[in-house]
């Protein structure tokens, strides 16, 4: 990345955590969601421009209040005061500085959401500086990006999928991995709900390499964009491959990736057609571009994951305008108002795209009144 220098000294580093209640939980082949977690990462400096981050922070339960805990206690001393040159050295200094805590505490993950969310907050603020919105700042040359509603319960999924159907969505993904049966009768029905619109499925790892070659024979009459982790995620690329081989569905992986070098290996298993990096779980902008640069190098399709709130979001649209290419945005289908009150234009979907502002930064000034009813002390 070549952008100007930084150089500010960080007055106020803070994590807001909040949760919103669901009357429908978001379930998974692993477990639901009863309610709809967020933690924003604020960062301050000395003139009061302020800049957004998020943290992935779905699973488990206490993960929100637990990675809040992470920046007040490992994070803030590492930045607050500090002088920081640019949010690459950030990035970095904070990744090695964590490193062996990371190993000691078990927690590389939660770590390394924390490091993602700031590094976030840091390019907003760089950006806001700079008067530049960040998908333009980063490389992009076009504000719009496609879109798709992602999510969809195993329960009724196309009466869901109808409704954004009607809101603007041309393209949809169906969580399976709950039985050959009700996994083909739900894309029978999504397939009368939308007809040839673009159809994918995302298994949240639930099979082995056997009964994901069964599956995805099953699955192929529905004619699936891709198959999104089929296999663990730490299972070896040789699986996959083996996979590929034997399916016809294109495999997508890559949100339970973290590391450059965990990446360079998913790229050079020529396994995957489609590589979903998420930006609040691993790497923020400054890993993700990067990321995503190879991705695209290698002919392959940069989709970035994403399922939290609205902040997270706009991070991965304005990556993936940044990046360009064939790659397409996930927006989560189901009602969580911590995502409504804070993606912005994404809220507003049209034959499919979406278009990003061009305010500075993310292009977004969070309402805090509004999200305070969700607002939870740590």
């Amino acid at each position: 990345m070549s952008t100007p220098p930084l150089n500010l000294r960080l007055a106020r580093l803070e994590a807001l955590v909040y949760r919103a209640p669901v009357d429908t939980p978001v379930q998974t082949s692993f477990g639901l969601m009863r309610d709809r977690p967020a933690v924003f990462v604020r960062v301050t400096d000395a003139d009061g421009t302020e800049g957004w981050g998020e943290i992935w922070c779905n699973f488990p339960t206490v993960g929100a209040e637990h990675r809040a805990r992470l920046i007040d206690s490992v994070f803030a001393p590492l930045l607050v005061g500090k002088s920081i040159a640019s949010p690459e050295s950030a990035f970095l200094a904070l990744t090695a500085q964590t490193e062996v805590l990371a190993l000691q505490a078990a927690e590389p993950g939660p770590i390394a959401q924390c490091v993602a969310g700031i590094d976030i907050a840091l390019w907003d603020l760089h950006a806001r500086r700079l008067k530049q919105p960040l998908w333009r700042l980063l490389g992009g040359r076009s504000a719009a990006i496609p879109v798709y509603a992602s999510g969809l319960n195993p329960t009724a999924p196309e009466k869901l999928a109808a409704q954004k159907l009607a809101e603007g969505y041309r393209a949809f993904k169906l969580k399976v991995g709950f039985g050959t049966e009700r996994d083909c009768a739900n894309l029978k029905a999504l397939r009368a709900a939308v007809g040839n619109l673009p159809l994918m499925v995302d298994a949240n790892q639930a099979w082995d390499l056997d009964m994901a070659t069964e599956m995805s024979a099953a699955l192929e009459e529905f004619e699936p964009a891709w198959l999104e982790e089929p296999l663990r995620a730490d299972r070896p690329w040789q699986e996959w491959r083996q996979l590929g081989k034997r399916a016809s569905i294109p495999l997508a992986a890559g949100e339970n990736v973290a590391g450059f070098a965990a990446f360079d290996q998913a790229l050079e298993s020529h396994a995957l057609s489609v590589v979903q990096p998420d930006i609040a779980k691993w790497g923020g902008f400054t890993g993700c571009l990067a990321v995503a640069r190879k991705i695209r190098a290698r002919g392959l399709r940069y989709c970035p994951h994403y399922l939290g709130a609205g902040i997270g979001l706009l991070a991965s649209a304005h990556l993936l305008a940044a990046v360009g290419g064939d790659g397409i945005l996930e927006i989560d289908a189901n009602p969580n108002p911590l995502r409504a009150l804070t993606c912005g234009p994404l809220a507003r979907i049209d034959a499919g795209r979406a278009t990003l502002s061009d305010a500075p930064g993310l292009g977004l000034q969070p309402d805090m009144n509004a999200l305070r009813p969700y607002a939870l002390s740590h």
